[in-house]
């Protein structure tokens, strides 16, 4: 399966001429992959809003460079090379050094104009190429959960069962994490990030699970908390609590939506219960070839959603000292309302 690389390029050039620059000097490697299919650790590609492009990287990959359907030149400075005039830059991901450096007095005729997303913009809606590559990297993550979750016992870490998850992925096919596996048990279920550690499990916890497969290139992202032995009460009240608050958030994800109301339909739910003080992070992010990319869904975010957007869905309570819950899922924004990607119940699991 390819991509239509001249055709993502043609749409970025369509941008241009609304944020009055002649062409964009792209050097996100990322941003660089998605417009050319190139994969480097050194490369730019300059995109004029006449459509056309070209593509400079370095001695390790110029061969690779010139059996693309883009002109390719070798260069030891790719952004150097390639900056014109007046040419837009991408801010967050040049260098402050890059910047000066091509700076006013280093390109006659004017020097770089630092532009926010443009590319990330278009990369947000993936064409159904993409959406395959993603849907299996979900099928992937998915089915890891099913064949590791009844092997989950107390006595086991959260590094051993980091590890059974990611290892039983990688057996399924995928091209590695799509992050770093989190496993939470017990109060550490506070913390949204926490990283695995010797904290063994125990009866009587809950444990979050947030991991995901890679697959193609292309970023899963899924979250499952579940409980050792029977739930206390309190822990079954958060559970379904979070429960009903993702179910709120994946209703309200259609096209058109804002991505602050989206995340108000969930966190109204959790705020309503008097918790909102233990949801401390927005609903969602887009995902991609990237783990965390646009549209962010929070409280202050902007913008509208658009069809065929891979996107997440997970909120989460955390009591700090007793534990937490988090429930995500990879959605893609439809017409006819969202798809979900990761299928695994949602009901509370008692091990």
């Amino acid at each position: 399966m390819t991509f239509d690389y001249p055709a993502r390029r043609a749409r970025l050039a369509e941008l241009l001429p609304a944020r009055e620059v002649p062409a964009l000097l792209v050097t996100s490697p990322v941003n660089v992959s998605y417009l050319t299919g190139l994969s480097s650790s050194n490369a730019a590609v300059l995109v004029r809003a006449d459509g056309s492009a070209l593509l400079a990287t370095d001695n390790r990959y110029i061969e690779q460079a010139r059996t693309l359907d883009v002109p390719s030149a070798e260069a030891s400075d790719v952004a150097g090379t390639l900056m014109t005039p007046g040419a837009g830059i991408e801010a967050a991901s040049m260098s402050v050094a890059t910047y000066l450096r091509l700076g006013e007095g280093a390109v006659p005729g004017g020097g770089p104009v630092p532009l926010g997303p443009v590319v990330e913009v278009l990369r947000a809606v993936k064409d159904e190429a993409e959406l395959a590559f993603l849907r299996t990297a979900c099928e992937i993550t998915d089915q890891a959960f099913a064949d590791v979750v009844e092997r989950i016992a107390p006595g086991m870490s959260e590094r051993d069962l980091a590890r059974l998850l990611e290892n039983r992925m990688a057996e399924l096919g995928a091209d590695k994490p799509a992050f770093d596996t989190i496993v939470a048990a017990g109060e550490n279920g506070a913390i949204p990030h926490h990283a695995p550690t010797d904290r063994e499990l125990r009866a009587g916890d809950l444990v979050t699970m947030d991991f995901g497969a890679r697959y193609r290139g292309y970023h899963a992202d899924m979250t499952r908390t579940v409980c050792l032995g029977a739930p206390a009460a309190w822990q079954r009240e958060i559970y379904d609590l979070v429960a009903q608050a993702q179910r709120a958030g994946r209703h309200a994800l259609t096209p058109g939506a804002g991505a602050d109301d989206v995340d108000a339909a969930a966190r109204s739910v959790i705020e309503h219960a008097g918790h909102g003080g233990h949801f401390r992070h927005g609903l969602g992010h887009g995902v991609g070839l990237e783990i965390h990319e646009e549209p962010f869904l929070g409280p202050s975010r902007t913008g509208r959603l658009k069809d065929r957007v891979p996107i997440t869905v997970e909120p989460g309570v955390y009591l700090p000292g007793r534990g937490g819950v988090r429930i995500e899922d990879t959605l893609v924004t439809r017409e006819g309302g969202p798809e979900l990607f990761t299928k695994t119940t949602k009901e509370l699991l008692v091990l």
